[in-house]
């Protein structure tokens, strides 16, 4: 029978992240992502963006204290099965939402977000070290592309052969897990997931479509909420790595730049 109250809630997954106003990523990417795969989302606003197809125009990050209050609201009443982060802006805010991590018992999922899709830097310069020795050695998994393992790390990667560098750079840091993310490699698009020893290389056809906008929000998001549905990192990445792909795929012009991908693709049809 439909209408009849759920006995139990779906599993609870937290974003901490900023807002992008055009909807196409961000906490609006990962509550649209959390709802598809059948979890609870929920937020922490770590700043806002003034930001559509073309760009981000502007953005403003909340103070410390609130980011904080967001978060212990949230995980002290409902709790919460995983917690993916997205932009964090500062390096206040990197060691603040680090120390909050460090105090939840559930898998986090860090996307270490440095710039957009369109190239505009959403991270200070200043707060990379804190990226690296605060924030990094408490994800369960780590998402750098690879624009971001360089600004982290200075390894430079053009071909699938340096993915297993760049992972053994990040994990230098102390992630249980990274998974670097070879989009922006030619040809097939090829992701590495290790955690040192057990290695998965996740391959996919590579879609004619320039609407990607939310890309690696989706991702992130996809694996907290298999996290929190309790699979395994490696079973969690392979099947958010099967959702993003579709989503790309049925990706659409919105505005007059690069327009996002579609998070609803499997209940639509597309």
């Amino acid at each position: 029978m439909t209408g009849l109250p759920r006995t139990s809630a779906p599993p609870r997954v937290l974003t901490v992240a900023g807002s992008d106003s055009g909807g196409g990523a961000g906490i609006q990417a990962d509550l649209k992502t959390m709802l598809a795969l059948g979890t609870h989302g929920m937020s922490v606003v770590t700043a806002v963006t003034a930001q559509n197809s073309l760009g981000v125009q502007g953005f403003w990050e909340l103070p410390v204290e609130a980011v904080r209050a967001q978060y212990r609201s949230v995980v002290d009443d409902i709790g919460v099965q995983a917690v993916k982060t997205g932009m964090l802006a500062s390096a206040e805010l990197v060691e603040a939402v680090a120390d909050l991590l460090a105090g939840t018992d559930a898998p986090a999922v860090v996307d270490p977000v440095g710039v957009s899709k369109h190239g505009d830097s959403l991270l200070a310069v200043s707060a990379l070290d804190s990226v690296r020795t605060k924030l990094l050695p408490v994800a369960t998994v780590a998402t750098p592309n690879l624009d971001e393992v360089a600004q982290l790390t200075g390894v430079v990667v053009d071909s699938e052969d340096g993915l297993r560098r760049a992972a053994a750079a990040v994990l230098a840091f102390g992630p249980q897990w990274v998974l670097i993310k070879g989009g922006h490699l030619r040809g097939d698009a090829v992701d590495l997931l290790t955690d040192g020893s057990e290695e998965h290389v996740l391959r996919a056809p590579r879609h004619d479509n320039r609407h990607t906008h939310g890309t690696g929000c989706t991702l992130a998001s996809a694996i907290a909420a298999q996290l929190a549905k309790g699979r395994s990192v490696p079973e969690a990445v392979t099947a958010a790595k099967e959702y993003v792909t579709g989503a790309i795929a049925a990706g659409f012009a919105l505005g007059g730049g690069i327009g996002p991908v579609d998070h609803g693709w499997r209940s639509t049809g597309a």
